[in-house]
């Protein structure tokens, strides 16, 4: 037997071992389950829930450049065995310029079954690449935590580790999908004030900074250990501790939840206000956009020839637009990476008479470009910068720009201003994509920037309308041509979706919308597409179809008053609502329905004309026309607003429930009374 000194020397060692092996931040022993959490088979606080953080862990070291990671997750029922499949995101940037970026390590997890056995994960992480883009490589390490059963504890950590020339300060993202019991956070700086690299490259002494989304009554514990000879002002740690974090809203029609859900994001900057940030570093990329925009020779060139015998501002312009629209938009046609450039002796684009001459660039840059030109032909243009709110809403308190993800453009057009989307591969003239609408960032102005909100569009600028031509017999199958029809936002999306894709993915995807409108069964055969790339003109898809679209009761025909409207399931089945009501962006939806019927068949009932008002913002109206063998019905919903605040969640929600209940009412066929003598 070995002796109390032998003993306590191996244990000494083993303890040294589980320090070399690990980061600080990781555990040599996992966390023993209590027999409460063995034994668990839901959450109060959140009924129905397939699984819930039992704990999450995530602690930043800057002097190991790592952060570490740590789940533990209790599954409570089948749809939550799906949590067993982890996919740990990681990146590599590649451009030119810089490298850089954060590779995932040390992935270690087990499983806990409800009656304690614990069955290690001994498999190997796969990669697997998720995009690859311009500069930016990311790829994800895919593993399955083993023998997953209802009643499991999941158990996982991993580090982060980046690279040692850079610092990048945490994002606690602390509501999940899931409610969580208890979570900690920790933060190692490397100190109050350090050197780091600004946002236009420039060396800066930075301080430490957060903007926090918390319940209220909740703050971050800062302390201050003691100095040592590497940090002479003695270590900052930055903590939190949560309990009890309700999972993130899961509700219809809700605004970009990245915005709003419990998180603290922190940042380095110099200045001592947001004020002072904002004004400074706009001021640096406004002279680094405008160095790019020029115009210089090339551009100045290419104006004079698009806009000979143009007369006004706004023919100048819509000449120079359209030219920017024929370019190859990268964003969309296809990836064309910087290695390409660097393959055919193409350095990075310098100018936007690089961008020009080379007939292809980024989204952003076609903007550039688009303002450069505008310039050129003698008009004030700007840029400016949004956040694309499709996934978030600018934070004016979070000093980065970070948060901004797209240029638009701003010309001064015979005295007023326009707001243009270039980027935008098939945006109409005059008009942003509904991504841009109302978002907000910074702009140049005359001098200077300043923080700006985008305009927003009207509900006459995007408009769907359904049109269906039937004839129907005696036994309620019908046959004839269905037209869909698109502009401005709704539009858009169909024609970008083409670009990312190709004419039999397209065919494909508009034969599954129209098939979800109609009738199940329904044969629906595209017969054409009208103005697929003609941008100013509508969007309109011609269909053939024919299947049965009316149920039969004795001698009566049910076919639904509005065929578009059949297979519809409420916008708001919930009562209430935490969360503001978000649309995309206003329109209008315009249906009508014609039905030839027979000699056989005559109109019992068709529904009753309605004009359901919703305030200033939204009006539904249904109307019918008949003649002696065919019905017409016409519904109309116009949509003025994006965003309803919970106080006004109960009445929104009756207006839809009323014009819903309204598109239910049948249109009634009945045999037709026959005369005398036949």
């Amino acid at each position: 037997m070995m002796n109390l000194t032998t003993r306590r020397i191996l244990q000494i060692c083993l303890a040294v071992i589980c320090l070399i092996t690990f980061a600080p931040s990781a555990r040599c022993q996992w966390t023993a389950p209590t027999p409460e959490e063995l034994k668990m088979t839901s959450q109060p606080e959140a009924p129905g829930a397939p699984a819930v953080y039992l704990f999450k862990e995530e602690i930043t070291d800057d002097s190991l450049h790592d952060w570490s990671v740590y789940v533990r997750l209790k599954v409570l029922t089948e749809r939550g065995k799906e949590y067993a499949n982890v996919e740990l995101r990681q990146y590599e940037v590649t451009n030119w310029e810089s490298a850089g970026g954060y590779t995932v390590k040390d992935i270690q997890g087990r499983t806990i079954h409800p009656d304690g056995t614990i069955i290690p994960f001994t498999g190997k992480p796969f990669e697997k690449l998720v995009e690859k883009g311009q500069g930016v490589k990311e790829m994800a390490k895919v593993f399955t935590l083993p023998d997953v059963e209802v009643g499991s504890i999941i158990e996982y950590r991993y580090h982060l580790r980046y690279d040692d020339n850079n610092f990048i300060a945490p994002e606690w993202l602390i509501q999940s999908d899931l409610f969580t019991r208890k979570a900690h956070y920790l933060w190692r700086p490397t100190g109050d004030q350090l050197i780091t690299k600004g946002e236009h490259g420039e060396q800066v002494t930075s301080a430490i900074a957060w903007a926090p989304i918390l319940p209220v009554g909740t703050a971050i514990k800062q302390t201050r250990m003691p100095p040592t000879s590497t940090t002479p002002g003695g270590q900052l740690i930055l903590e939190l501790n949560m309990q009890n974090v309700p999972a993130v809203p899961d509700e219809e029609y809700m605004p970009p939840i990245k915005s709003l859900s419990y998180r603290v994001m922190f940042y380095y900057s110099p200045y001592t206000s947001i004020d002072d940030y904002w004004k400074n570093e706009g001021k640096g990329w406004s002279k680094t956009t405008d160095k790019f925009i020029g115009p210089n020779d090339k551009v100045a060139a290419a104006v004079r020839d698009l806009t000979a015998g143009a007369t006004t501002q706004d023919q100048k312009l819509r000449k120079i637009y359209a030219a920017v629209m024929q370019l190859d938009n990268t964003a969309f046609d296809r990836d064309h990476s910087a290695t390409e450039d660097k393959a055919q002796g193409l350095n990075p684009p310098k100018s936007t008479d690089d961008i020009w001459e080379r007939k292809r660039g980024t989204d952003d840059q076609l903007a550039e470009l688009f303002v450069a030109m505008a310039r050129a032909a003698g008009m004030k243009a700007y840029i400016m910068f949004v956040t694309d709110r499709d996934h978030s809403l600018f934070n004016r308190s979070y000093a980065s720009f970070s948060q901004l993800d797209d240029e638009i453009a701003i010309v001064n057009v015979d005295g007023k201003e326009q707001y243009f989307d270039p980027g935008q591969r098939y945006c109409p003239y005059g008009h942003l994509a509904w991504k841009h609408t109302l978002a907000a960032g910074i702009r140049q102005i005359d001098g200077g920037t300043e923080l700006s909100g985008a305009p927003g569009e009207s509900y006459k600028d995007s408009t769907i309308k359904r049109v269906a031509d039937l004839k129907v017999d005696d036994q309620g199958a019908a046959a004839g041509t269905v037209t869909l029809s698109w502009t401005g936002a709704a539009a858009l999306k169909w024609r970008q979706a083409h670009l990312l894709g190709d004419d039999t993915s397209l065919h494909h995807d508009l034969r599954e919308a129209l098939e979800h409108l109609l009738p199940g069964g329904t044969d629906i055969e595209l017969d054409s597409i009208e103005h697929l790339e003609d941008y100013e003109q509508p969007l309109t898809v011609n269909f053939d179809v024919k299947g049965q679209i009316a149920a039969s009761t004795g001698k009566r025909l049910i076919i639904p008053g509005d065929l578009f409207e059949m297979n519809a399931t409420p916008a708001f089945p919930h009562e209430k609502r935490d969360i503001a009501v978000y649309f995309e962006y206003p329109y209008t939806a315009m249906d009508a329905v014609r039905i030839t019927y027979p000699p056989t068949l005559s109109l019992e009932s068709q529904p009753a004309t309605a004009n359901l008002p919703f305030g200033q913002t939204a009006v539904y109206t249904m109307s019918s026309k008949t003649t002696p063998n065919s019905v017409t019905m016409y519904r109309n919903l116009l949509s003025g607003e994006i965003a309803y605040p919970p106080a006004q969640y109960p009445d929104l929600r009756a207006f839809y429930t009323r014009f819903e209940t309204k598109d239910q009412e049948p249109i009634v066929l009945k045999a037709a009374v026959q005369s005398a003598g036949n």
